[in-house]
């Protein structure tokens, strides 16, 4: 349904949420900057993680809840589905398919990072720059190191809601996880409508239980 495989996709979303302890300080990393939040999620859910780990290694499932409950705050998951699926599709879709579509896609995406972040090895994570994109919204540039890998870039799209951050984008080597899916979004409706998208994605919660 995506060019991405799964771990690839847990890395776009999870990179930056796992800079504790081996993230690069810089100038932009001060209290209130979009690189201070990410930096903040990642000591939160990597201290819970190690606070669980009895729990999960009994249950791995428990990952699920634990992960929607400290990330999910933090991304626009409305945002991030409305984008994905096309301001045309989103205008014709009802308010209850709107919800179900961002419930789904907000699911099937916490469940990816959950899976890769059980299996995260303290792969080097390097904080390189933030810079302002328009208004209120910012880039935050990462990119991840591997021992005989080339650095893979991953970066943040960030804008203030409330007066917190919250990430709407995320990009892979230069490919939008939005952009992405929305070529796959958009064939499934074309198929079947917005009512098989939303099948399509709950078949694929489902499939990951």
């Amino acid at each position: 349904m995506n060019r991405f495989n799964p771990t690839v996709i847990g890395w776009v979303l999870g990179a930056g949420l796992l800079l504790a302890g081996s993230m690069s300080a810089g100038p932009a990393e001060v209290k209130g900057s979009a690189s201070a939040t990410i930096k903040q999620i990642s000591e939160h859910i990597l201290k819970a993680l190690e606070r669980q780990r009895l729990a999960l290694e009994r249950n791995p499932r428990r990952i699920y809840g634990l992960v929607d409950q400290i990330l999910a705050p933090y991304f626009d998951f409305e945002r991030i589905t409305r984008t994905a699926v096309g301001k045309q599709h989103w205008g014709k879709a009802s308010s209850a398919q709107r919800r179900a579509l961002t419930q789904g896609f907000q699911e099937l995406l916490i469940r990816t990072y959950a899976k890769v972040l059980m299996n995260y090895s303290d792969q080097e994570i390097r904080y390189l720059s933030e810079k302002p994109v328009r208004g209120s919204s910012v880039r935050v540039f990462t990119e991840v190191r591997e021992p005989g890998a080339d650095p893979i870039s991953v970066n943040y799209k960030a804008y203030k809601k409330g007066g917190k951050w919250k990430i709407y984008d995320v990009i892979i080597d230069n490919i939008s996880l939005i952009s992405n899916y929305r070529g796959s979004f958009n064939a499934e409706i074309r198929r079947n409508g917005i009512k098989g998208l939303i099948k399509r994605i709950e078949e694929m919660n489902t499939k990951g239980k």
